[in-house]
């Protein structure tokens, strides 16, 4: 049994706004409207956040409806979001019900990101691989990736320049969506210019401090023929969710602790699942947390060969007018990244990018959109989508 978005809503990100509760009431209402539907006819329900207290997505939902339906707090790191829709498509294609709401917010305090490398219990493993390098005074997640990008420009002639054009690209995107967090570009020598974070990063090459929240509501089949869907639903054509093998620590390789191996085992899946290739997808929206990420993700995704993914970015490939548009909304670094919402935000997009409905960013033409969603700790969601 097939699984497909119906409708779609998401806040605008930002540094700043609303509790919680009414971030959530504000995307679900829009994505129910989006659908055509009402509460009264979600029947489960997947919340997803990473900083609010246990059962925050009760109290969020409260606002919205008191059905008594069942209600799952999702906690996958930063891949939360996608977490919750995959709860929400199994729940579906095993015909457990007919129509579930997957949701994701976050309200960040600022130690969210800023917490020191003592304070973190969950990702021992990840620190391991660090501890000999020394732990810097910087967010622990800034460490990793800067570790990471030092590691590309070494091994394989990564200049800070094409690491900035990520950066670039991903903001000039941005200012053509009216829910992103920052909305002006800046040009390769303010990212360059812009205050050290870590190694060769730059505040504008990594993913701000947000707020907000995304809502997908999930149908089967059936519901969009008898509620007459077929224009507007986007099928969940193939998902996948893996999580750390001993892959990403054994080479000791930091683009690997970074999950370099684990969006090569998700892809793969999704691929020989769905019976296509990176070559037949149209628009992405992926994991760029920092913008060695973005890089990454090229490689292993399969856009380019390995060590090639700064040639691809500073190549115009990967935007409007090349082979594929990578973060038309921006990405992480420049529409936000509230940790819970941003799956759901990735599958917002690509929903209105495989309807027609994107606007000013709207790829032309585009069919297959693939998401990709990574936490360390571990999890990667990805998730191929197909237009209606």
């Amino acid at each position: 049994m097939s699984a497909y978005v119906a409708g779609v809503g998401m806040t605008r990100f930002g540094k700043s706004g609303p509790a919680y509760p009414a971030l959530v009431a504000e995307a679900v209402g829009a994505a129910l409207a989006d659908a055509g539907m009402s509460y009264d006819d979600v029947q489960r329900a997947a919340a997803g956040y990473v900083f609010q207290p246990s059962a925050a997505g009760q109290r969020a939902l409260y606002d919205v409806g008191l059905t008594g339906i069942p209600v799952v707090n999702v906690n996958n790191n930063c891949a939360t979001g996608s977490t919750a829709l995959l709860l929400a498509r199994e729940w579906v294609e095993s015909g457990l019900c007919d129509v579930a709401l997957a949701v994701g917010f976050e309200q960040m305090a600022k130690d969210a990101i800023a917490r020191s490398a003592n304070g973190v219990s969950t990702i021992d493993r990840h620190l391991d691989a660090i501890s000999q390098r020394g732990i810097a005074d910087a967010p622990v997640t800034a460490q990793f990736f800067g570790h990471a990008a030092e590691e590309h420009m070494r091994r394989h002639g990564t200049t800070a320049e094409q690491l900035a054009s990520v950066a670039v690209k991903n903001h000039e995107h941005s200012t053509r969506n009216p829910l992103a967090q920052f909305r002006e570009p800046y040009s390769l020598d303010r990212v360059l210019g812009d205050k050290p974070v870590h190694g060769p990063l730059t505040r504008s090459q990594c993913s701000p401090m947000s707020n907000g929240a995304a809502a997908a509501v999930v149908v089967s089949e059936r519901v969009v023929r008898h509620r007459g869907l077929t224009a507007q639903a986007v099928e969940i054509a193939a998902q996948s969710l893996v999580t750390d093998t001993t892959s990403s620590f054994e080479t000791g390789s930091m683009i690997d602790v970074v999950g370099a191996p684990m969006t090569r085992r998700a892809v793969d899946d999704v691929f020989g699942r769905a019976g296509i290739g990176i070559d037949d997808v149209d628009v992405i929206e992926l994991h760029d947390c920092f913008s060695i990420n973005e890089i990454i993700s090229y490689e292993a995704l399969g856009l380019c060969p390995e060590g090639k993914g700064g040639v691809l970015a500073e190549s115009g490939a990967t935007t409007y007018g090349g082979r594929w548009v990578v973060n038309p909304s921006g990405g992480l670094i420049s529409k936000g990244h509230p940790l819970g919402a941003t799956g759901l935000a990735q599958c917002a997009e690509l929903t209105w990018q495989l309807r027609g409905q994107a606007g000013e960013r709207q790829v032309p033409g585009a069919r297959w959109g693939l998401a990709h969603n990574l936490g360390l700790g571990g999890a990667c969601v990805v998730t191929l989508y197909s237009a209606p």
